[in-house]
């Protein structure tokens, strides 16, 4: 597939081949077939207008909810890169490039008094937040959402509105080869200091409660009835995907170099040397546990794509 692609007539980063573990949270993963970062949406609308209908486009931000498959993704992944950035405030709304980061985000609103302080605390992109619907502390990214700028797989510009997103609990109804450009986002107006100081509580609880400086790619699961793990005395829902992974005696579990971390029961770490496999083994074992003891399937809510290694597929059809 790569060889059709060789010639395209891009201005931005077109590789062929492209190691993906060092841009993974997780440091996981095998190669991309073809990688390519646009230089602005221009060369991204062309790019894609070109692009066969038969080879897979795969949008990616940081990969911080990613675990990338060792034997790598086939088709072409895409990341949107510093022109993709921009943030600005436009008559009480946040305009927000896919490819800014969610942190950065809120500290701009709030400097101009616009709460949308939970995403202070989430890992990532706005691009990505708004295809997963993100969330935490009892808030997420639909609350805020007013709409957003996307390109369609044939490379056509479209604007949807909140009615078109689909949203749910850490889902949307995006199509996974739709490519967020930009986002515009709401949020309460309150006193800028106030914002501020609400989110140094945030990622105060945060430190307190999650491994951050530890290799991992945030919650594994989501909780089976749809809540925000908060922690607050007001969120008392029983069904939360660390208490039944703790209480089906998977905190610090461990397969190879993957662990289920001590501090945080929904939060697997890549201790020095895992493989993606591994990971992902560790995962479906937590999981088969936790139906054994609780009855409850859970939902993997870290994204996996790519493929297994060749040797991995072999074993898995013995």
């Amino acid at each position: 597939m790569g060889e059709r692609l060789r010639d395209a007539d891009v201005r931005g980063t077109l590789e062929f081949g492209k190691a993906l573990a060092p841009m993974s949270w997780l440091r996981v993963g095998g190669e991309a077939e073809v990688f390519f970062q646009p230089a602005d949406e221009d060369d991204l609308v062309q790019f894609m207008e070109l692009l066969p209908a038969d080879i897979r486009a795969m949008p990616v931000g940081v990969c911080s909810n990613l675990l990338i498959r060792d034997g790598g993704v086939d088709g072409v992944v895409i990341r949107l890169g510093r022109a993709f950035g921009k943030v600005s405030i436009e008559g009480g709304r946040v305009l927000a490039g896919a490819a800014a980061l969610g942190q950065h985000v809120a500290r701009k609103a709030a400097r101009a008094g616009i709460d949308i302080s939970f995403l202070r605390t989430i890992p990532g992109t706005i691009g990505g937040a708004v295809k997963m619907n993100a969330g935490c502390y009892g808030r997420y990214l639909a609350d805020s959402f007013v709409s957003a700028h996307v390109l369609a797989r044939d490379g056509t510009r479209q604007r949807l509105g909140a009615g078109d997103m689909g949203f749910g609990y850490r889902t949307s109804g995006l199509s996974d080869d739709w490519i967020v450009l930009e986002a515009e986002l709401t949020g309460p107006r309150r006193d800028p200091e106030a914002i501020e100081s609400e989110m140094d509580r945030l990622l105060a609880r945060r430190s307190e409660t999650q491994p951050i400086r530890e290799r991992t790619c945030g919650s594994v699961f989501r909780n089976p009835a749809g809540y925000s793990s908060t922690g607050d005395d007001d969120d008392v829902h029983d069904m939360k995907a660390w208490k039944l992974i703790e209480t089906a005696g998977m905190r610090g579990a461990r397969v190879g170099g993957a662990q289920i971390s001590e501090r945080h029961a929904n939060f697997m770490v890549n201790t020095g040397k895992a493989s993606a496999a591994e990971l992902e083994t560790l995962g479906e074992n937590v999981r088969k546990r936790v139906f054994q003891k609780h009855g409850v399937w859970l939902e993997w809510e870290i994204r996996r794509i790519g493929n297994p290694r060749r040797e991995e597929k072999e074993n898995a059809g013995q």
